[in-house]
């Protein structure tokens, strides 16, 4: 029931990443909107100001409202969950990123119920004035109905989020909530809180303030980075010889799951995380200090180009103090514990994979049942996406390691990254994890597919691999 109950919440912090990812450029053109041109920003410009509260307000709610829509229902979900989220927005006086997470969402399981209701009973010639004037209608009756019924409840429920969030940050007890997210962070439950929890309330924040210290309290790489650091001086096998890389690809690339496994292989070390992220905040709340927009990825890239005015010094010091507490405790954990083996690492590594993949089946399931591919047959390979759930993170190492090992011999195929429904059309081969497979095959059910275990190395992508080697060397005869 446990095990079950982490990989809904999984599954839901997966659809909450699959919103609001395709969204975060325009999330941090809002953040260096508002770090240059509010009167306390970099260079204070009335005009260019102005544009700071329109777009948070109404731009950004709608982005996530469409992306809602559309992974929920397609185009007509998008549109639909767009038109549905507009009476959020009007009917309240805060952002409605929560209500647009939702509503776009419901807008588009709503279409797609009425949808199927009337499917084959469409008269012939009839097909587009029913679609559009249905898509009009129930999207009209839901945007009153999100107006006078919906609004208030989500706006209430945000406030008291907000009021018990505050609360802490008023008593000083704001790094406590580091026993909340470093655990949940290892379970994979990053996505929820930080996309559901952490980021609407930032840019609520940062809408008032021009910068918020919410949406730190979660993202911080300094607690990550010491734990790597001490695998790198004290680790023993496996660990102390891939940390140095690990630390490459989580405090530089911002792909924290790559720390998991560490943490999950001594669970004690836990102790050093939650410690080492309370310290970087408390030390962030000390300085007052806040970031302009969510930092995605969280690298130190982001943290640093997100800073406003004036917070360098905090920002720098608040991850500089988790880094070394996170560095002394979890030096002293390993110094004191057995020496662990290679297969203690790789055994870490699939529990690891093993826990997201829970969450992606469950979120797979919910997209619907299977469909059956069929016998697809092979053609000439021009094109291989690495496909996951938001395009990011396992994926994106997954496609930048093919495609290196394809430039090594000169294969002319190009590769690269998406999240499973951004898969261009033109593609000749998909490459994901197998957990993924029942959903990549009802998005794409006529491409091939190929599914994996793990994205760095495998035995299937060996076989893609020597597969276009053969068709070069036939190619060239």
């Amino acid at each position: 029931m446990e095990k079950n109950y982490r990989a809904r919440l999984q599954a839901f912090g997966g659809f909450l990443t699959g919103i609001v990812i395709p969204n975060m450029g325009a999330f941090i053109a809002w953040g260096f909107l508002t770090a240059l041109f509010i009167p306390t920003g970099w260079i204070p410009n009335e005009a260019f100001g102005s544009m700071v509260s329109p777009m948070v307000i109404y731009l950004l709610p709608l982005l996530l409202a469409y992306s809602g829509g559309k992974l929920a229902g397609g185009e007509r979900g998008a549109i639909v969950g767009t038109i549905g989220t507009f009476g959020l927005i009007v009917g309240s006086d805060i952002p409605m990123f929560l209500g647009a997470m939702i509503m776009g969402p419901l807008s588009a399981w709503i279409i797609k119920k009425f949808d199927k209701m009337i499917d084959g009973k469409i008269p012939v010639g009839f097909e587009m004035v029913i679609n559009n004037f249905s898509l009009g209608l129930i999207g009209l009756a839901l945007s009153l109905a999100s107006y006078g019924l919906i609004g208030p409840v989500i706006q209430q429920a945000n406030n008291g989020i907000t009021v018990m969030i505050e609360g802490l940050v008023k008593t000083g007890f704001l790094p406590l909530l580091s026993l909340i997210n470093e655990p949940a962070k290892v379970l994979f439950l990053n996505n929820v809180i930080d996309q559901g929890i952490y980021y609407p309330l930032g840019m609520q924040e940062a809408l008032k303030a021009g910068k918020s210290i919410y949406f730190m309290v979660a993202s911080n790489p300094g607690s990550g980075l010491g734990l790597l650091l001490a695998y790198t001086m004290f680790g023993k096998g496996a660990s102390k010889k891939t940390a140095p890389g690990a630390i490459i690809i989580h405090f530089l690339g911002g792909i924290h799951e790559i720390y998991f496994p560490y943490v999950l292989m001594k669970p004690i070390l836990i102790i050093s995380m939650i410690l080492g992220g309370g310290t970087g905040t408390f030390i962030f709340s000390l300085f007052g200090v806040g970031l302009t927009a969510g930092p995605s990825p969280g690298s130190i890239f982001s943290y640093l180009m997100l800073t406003p005015k004036g917070n360098f010094l905090g920002v720098i010091a608040g991850v500089l103090g988790a880094t070394v507490v996170s560095f002394v405790v979890s030096s002293l954990i390993l110094k004191n514990s057995k020496s662990e083996s290679e297969d203690d690492l790789e055994e870490s590594i699939e529990k690891s994979r093993n826990m997201k993949a829970e969450g992606k089946a469950v979120l797979s399931s919910k997209l619907g049942a299977s469909i059956p591919q069929g016998e697809i047959l092979k053609k000439e390979i021009r094109f291989v996406a690495f496909a996951c759930d938001a395009g990011l993170g396992s994926s994106a190492m997954g496609a930048n390691a093919f495609k290196k090992r394809l430039e090594k011999q000169f294969l002319d195929v190009e590769v690269n990254n998406y999240a499973i429904e951004k898969v261009p059309e033109t593609v000749d081969v998909i490459v994901t994890h197998k957990s993924l497979e029942k959903r990549t095959r009802m998005a794409w059910p006529d491409k091939r597919i190929v599914t994996i275990e793990n994205f760095m190395k495998d035995e299937q992508i060996e076989s893609l691999l020597k597969e276009i080697q053969d068709q070069n060397n036939k190619e060239h005869k």
